[in-house]
């Protein structure tokens, strides 16, 4: 059985200095919360492991908490860059950042391997393309069967992979509705798993087009309201859009940045306490 955690204790026991941590969410449950909360507790060199790093990254790079970005795609969506990630790449601040660029598919292929336990993923997307003239991560293999030449990535087994999700019953069984992404590939893959979620009830009500995490693959279930905000939780809020083109001009200039997030994150207790902070601001 699973642990009902506090956000600040489950971060403190199972994300480390050093770590490999996916926080995964597409388009909407990406798990923001947690991510302040590992930049509230000084995190540092995390090697970030994500299919689509958006705001939340941007906010954890220019905190200073990575040393190494795994990515297939990486912007603020619809909206253009992330000026921390650019910065930390053509400038070094506020650290040198390490990239691992893949495409979607190479990057669900490693996250099916990790799941897997097998030590390489395969997959024939770059192979008209010279990526792996660039990632020394991708290699070219010839099958032993037919003789043709496929693409390989090794697995990704995160240290720790954070998700956000509706519900958790009380046994630690989490469900996921809406928009899947990369969620269970990157659960499975871990080998610790922090699920925030929006409710922790006494038994999952049945839904279609979800799928359930099972209590012994999930580390530490954490009740957290408004875990996915700015994006959007399925069936509980919507994607605050306004706050996404903000960020164009929150984060383009290092002292905006730095200003936003030692006001609204690094010196807010926890994460209900940011949100009214939000609140606050656009009263």
């Amino acid at each position: 059985m699973s642990e009902i955690l506090s956000l600040p204790d489950a971060i403190e026991r199972f994300v480390a200095d050093g770590a490999s941590v996916a926080l995964e969410g597409f388009t909407h449950l990406i798990p923001f919360a947690a991510g302040h909360e590992i930049i509230r507790q000084r995190r540092r060199d995390l090697h970030l492991i994500r299919m689509t790093p958006d705001l939340v990254y941007d906010q954890m790079i220019g905190t200073g908490c990575a040393r190494k970005l795994t990515f297939s795609w990486g912007g603020n969506p619809g909206v253009g860059s992330l000026h921390r990630l650019r910065d930390a790449v053509e400038h070094q601040w506020p650290n040198p950042l390490q990239l691992d660029e893949h495409s979607h598919a190479g990057m669900a292929a490693a996250y099916c391997a990790g799941a897997a336990r097998l030590p390489f993923g395969v997959l024939r997307g770059y192979l008209d393309t010279d990526l792996d003239a660039h990632n020394s991560a991708i290699r070219r293999i010839e099958c032993p069967f037919t003789g043709e030449w496929l693409a390989a990535v090794p697995a990704l087994n995160p240290d720790v992979t954070i998700l956000h999700a509706q519900r958790a019953d009380l046994e630690g069984n989490v469900a996921i509705h809406g928009i899947v992404g990369a969620a269970r590939e990157a659960a499975m893959a871990a080998k610790t798993l922090i699920v925030t979620v929006e409710d922790i009830v006494d038994q999952l009500p049945p839904a279609m087009n979800a799928i359930v995490l099972p209590h012994w693959v999930v580390s530490a279930v954490v009740h957290c309201r408004g875990g996915a905000y700015p994006s959007y939780a399925h069936g509980y809020y919507a994607r605050d859009n306004a706050f996404y083109q903000r960020w164009d001009e929150i984060a383009r200039e290092r002292a905006s940045f730095q200003s936003w997030m030692d006001r609204h994150v690094i010196g807010m207790r926890d994460h209900g306490a940011y949100l009214a902070g939000l609140l606050q601001d656009a009263a």
